[in-house]
């Protein structure tokens, strides 16, 4: 386990979290945990229920994707700074759309996705900053998406 201190600071040296203030960052603190995920571990799997949100520090984390007759393909790879599993912030969603797995260890920031949302509902400044963020992920990761599968459709036509 981290620090408070150290928790701060690494939460203030995030570009996800820069433009919050001090109460808002102490807020998101309170629900986040330091995660060591070790190089080949799977840190959720497509299908699982939501729980966490995650920020990789360190190392390296590939997205994956079951596809009917090509097995699991990697349709992303995080670098530090990166979101993993935007999709536990959304309302609606309660399913992991696609795998996680560390392809060298890492080191990760786990926010409890659930509370994320009631602070986002209770400072709905933070929410729609957050929000808007987050939408911008999501966008790349649909837009990577797409082109990694019209890579596979190119390799394997019907």
């Amino acid at each position: 386990m981290t620090t408070d201190l150290r928790m701060s600071e690494i939460l203030s040296s995030i570009p996800w979290f820069s433009e919050l203030d001090h109460e808002q960052r102490n807020g998101i603190e309170k629900i986040t945990i330091l995660q060591n995920v070790p190089a080949g571990e799977n840190i959720f799997l497509e299908g699982d229920l939501e729980d966490y949100l995650y920020i990789l520090l360190q190392g390296q984390v590939a997205i994956e994707m079951m596809i009917p007759g090509l097995e699991r393909i990697c349709v992303h790879l995080v670098e530090p700074n990166e979101l993993i599993g935007w999709s536990s912030v959304t309302p609606i969603i309660r399913q992991r759309t696609a795998s996680a797995r560390a392809t060298t260890a890492s080191q990760l920031l786990a926010i409890d996705s659930v509370k994320l949302r009631e602070l986002c509902d209770d400072d709905h400044d933070m929410g729609y900053f957050l929000m808007r963020r987050l939408a911008n992920t999501i966008a790349t990761r649909l837009l990577l998406t797409r082109l990694q599968l019209v890579e596979i459709i190119k390799r394997n036509p019907t």
